[in-house]
């Protein structure tokens, strides 16, 4: 298969199309794009392989959800300070003051897209211990979809279901989580950390925990249920 034909197939992200998609060896000239069709249809690995030496922040976007963050920072480094790189880096770190630098530039450049991932971010760090300024800061970036019309991001919607439901109670329990988690789901891709999410937020573990292994995601569910599962 080519380049094209995994374009068009992008939609279905059936078990032809991943068998298809792994034993795939584009050519050099392709392998940038291969590797961003590959990271949307939950293949990682292989987009964290194809990315190398062709496009830095893709490379580092599928080291990431690899868990390979100590890479990610090495990746990144001498690389021009962008809101984008930042939000990359960020989410290596894992810490409230990256992830506020990030939303600083992206608030800066003008950068809706890296604005809205920010907001993101400061949502899911801020889930476990402050669900309240999770809120506020997920909001922003419903407030940027609106400027830009666009539909709200399917990540962020999984992580505000999160944070609805635990504001409510126990996650699940709202009916306001459950159909934003419902609404996250009809908009993410198959074996995607949004869509892990918004099925924990569901209540519907044993599907997310397949989600995870799929996309070969390193997430840890008790980060955002620290409830008993």
């Amino acid at each position: 298969m080519n380049l094209e034909e995994f374009r068009l197939l992008l939609e279905t992200a059936d078990a032809g199309t991943l068998w298809a998609l792994d034993n795939w060896r584009p050519v050099a000239t392709e392998r940038a794009q291969a590797a961003a069709i590959a990271l949307q249809l939950g293949r990682p690995r292989l987009a964290a392989e194809w990315a190398e030496h062709q496009d830095v922040t893709l490379r580092a976007a599928a080291l990431l959800r690899l868990g390979e963050r100590r890479a990610v920072l090495e990746e990144l480094e001498g690389q021009p300070e962008t809101a984008r790189v930042a939000l990359l880096r960020a989410r290596a770190l894992g810490t409230l003051e990256a992830a506020g630098v990030a939303r600083t530039l992206a608030r800066r450049e003008g950068d809706g897209p890296a604005l809205i991932a920010a907001a993101t971010l400061l949502g899911e760090l801020l889930l476990p211990t402050d669900p309240r300024a999770a809120l506020r800061a997920l909001a922003e970036g419903l407030k940027v979809s609106e400027v830009l019309r666009q539909e709200a991001d399917a990540h962020l919607l999984a992580v505000l279901s999160l944070v609805q439901g635990r504001v409510g109670g126990r996650v699940g329990d709202t009916g306001k989580a459950r159909k934003t988690a419902q609404k996250a789901l009809e908009r993410s891709y198959p074996r995607s950390p949004e869509r892990v999410l918004a099925l924990l937020s569901l209540g519907r573990i044993e599907e997310a925990e397949a989600e995870r292994a799929a996309g070969e995601l390193a997430l840890r569910f008790e980060t955002f249920l620290p409830l008993p599962l």
